[in-house]
């Protein structure tokens, strides 16, 4: 990074600043992978790829570098120590493969910086150069249910043997380990109730990890987190810790965005992000997206004026969403604002 002031919000204030008030956050990436040739039916998911193709995972990181994201998130959403060690992998290389994922959006940014001078704009394809594009790594911390793998982190239901020392126990060495792995910030993401927000809040404020974090929610209806936890009661917990520096919304249908963005708007002055998904709906019992529900990248994209007029300031992709949508997005913001002119990268 080229800024900081030991103050955790001056990150998102200096990204929002230089990229005119609205940033990009990357799509899929398990859509991609498999795109690409990976086979992701395991439990790990995406971070199967750590393990037997990352050349994969940086491929992707940069595609959506080159589609226009200022934010690409690590493949680490459902990387955790207690599901490597379960696949045979030692503590010590569980954590080494939790760091890998963050090492290689690190060197995909590399990549795609050393591959624009600094005096050349295609502004026509809306390229942005190194010089005016900023990019941050966020290191990605998928939910409980995620490590599950059997749908939960869709329902939030954990039973109730799960409690908050519960999360906070399984969650406290992978956000230690991530923290130090070279990422601008964490991503905790898909969270689905409440409690594993107030699990979270904890681990960072009990921490003196130094690193900024956004907290991000799926919801099922508009109103409330896939449990049934209203939205509201989970951003102002979000809101109540100083290390979170920006509030949102991914991995849920564009229909739902604008009133949730509204919901959130109310309890919290950060930053909001949002990065739904295609508008699929996920079948935990066959693992698949029905596709009947999705929407076109052109639909989808037709939404980006309004959520950003209504508070929206990241805006990005989740599952089944590819680089053309975060394209269509990019140049969407593009056109609400000029070209940014100091790179933070």
């Amino acid at each position: 990074m080229g800024f900081g002031t030991g103050d955790p919000t001056s990150l998102m204030q200096e990204l929002l600043r230089v990229t005119g008030g609205s940033a990009v956050i990357d799509g899929g990436l398990a859509t991609e992978l498999e795109a690409n040739g990976a086979n992701l039916n395991d439990p790990l998911w995406s971070a199967r790829c750590l393990i037997d193709s990352p050349h994969l995972i940086r491929k992707v990181h940069l595609d959506y570098l080159e589609a226009g994201a200022n934010i690409i998130i690590s493949a680490s959403y459902q990387a955790t120590i207690q599901g490597f060690k379960s696949r045979g992998f030692s503590a010590e290389e569980s954590e080494a493969l939790l760091r890998r994922s963050v090492e290689i959006a690190c060197e995909a940014r590399d990549i795609f910086l050393k591959g624009y001078p600094k005096e050349s704009c295609d502004v026509n394809e809306n390229k942005l150069t190194s010089k005016q594009q900023p990019i941050l790594v966020a290191a990605s911390i998928g939910s409980y249910g995620a490590y599950l793998a059997d749908g939960s982190e869709y329902s939030g239901d954990y039973g109730k043997a799960v409690t908050k020392e519960t999360l906070k126990d399984f969650h406290r060495r992978r956000v230690e380990v991530l923290a130090e792995s070279g990422a601008d910030l964490i991503a905790f993401e898909t969270i689905p109730n409440k409690i594993e927000a107030q699990a979270y809040v904890e681990l960072l404020e009990e921490s003196n990890l130094k690193i900024p974090a956004w907290f991000s929610f799926n919801s099922k209806d508009g109103v409330c987190t896939v449990s049934g936890d209203p939205i509201t009661e989970c951003a102002a917990i979000a809101n109540s810790c100083d290390k979170v520096v920006a509030v949102g919304i991914n991995c849920t249908p564009p229909r739902f965005i604008h009133g949730l963005i509204l919901l959130i708007r109310k309890v919290t002055n950060k930053p909001i992000l949002i990065y739904p998904n295609s508008g699929e709906t996920y079948d935990a019992n066959t693992k698949e997206w029905v596709p009947t529900t999705g929407v076109s990248k052109e639909d989808f994209v037709s939404y980006i004026y309004k959520w950003h007029e209504a508070g929206a300031s990241l805006i990005g992709g989740c599952c089944r969403t590819t680089p053309k949508t975060i394209g269509a997005i990019s140049k969407a913001l593009s056109q609400d604002h000029g070209a940014p002119q100091t790179s933070i990268a």
